[in-house]
């Protein structure tokens, strides 16, 4: 598999946002937003603080959006598309971003839900590890 990548451009936030809204139904998020929602937030990331990378075989299969800061790159999606998974998409697309896009001087953060046990999997498998835990108590 040869994955190429180029970052994403307002012609792609049409695109973006529908795979933002599949990655938060498959990861059960609690985010309500509907794809027009998640259209107007994504242009908004895109045009400020926000890069995304999209990742493609002949067709765009996956997509990366991070922050870059001083001292840190924040992942904060990752999605590769539902019909290509399991087949080494993710790893080659993280491979691309350890090895031609974020520096290795800095520390690299990724947000998963507990109950998201496959992206833990995936997460540890490429090198992250825990760092903290969030707790909640859910209004009554």
């Amino acid at each position: 598999m040869t994955l190429i990548w180029r970052y994403a451009t307002e012609a792609d936030v049409d695109l973006l946002a529908e795979w933002n809204y599949q990655l938060i139904k498959d990861e059960a998020h609690r985010n309500s937003m509907n794809v027009a929602q998640l259209k107007d937030r994504m242009r908004g990331w895109l045009t400020g603080e926000y890069q995304a990378v999209i990742f493609s075989e002949s067709v765009p299969v996956a997509h990366a959006l991070f922050k870059r800061e001083e001292t840190l790159i924040h992942l904060r999606q990752f999605f590769v598309r539902r019909d290509m998974r399991r087949k080494g998409i993710g790893r080659a697309a993280f491979t691309i971003l350890s090895d031609e896009i974020w520096p290795s001087s800095v520390r690299w953060t990724v947000e998963v839900l507990c109950a998201n046990h496959p992206a833990i999997g995936f997460w540890n498998s490429v090198g992250y590890r825990e760092y903290s835990l969030v707790l909640e108590i859910m209004p009554r």
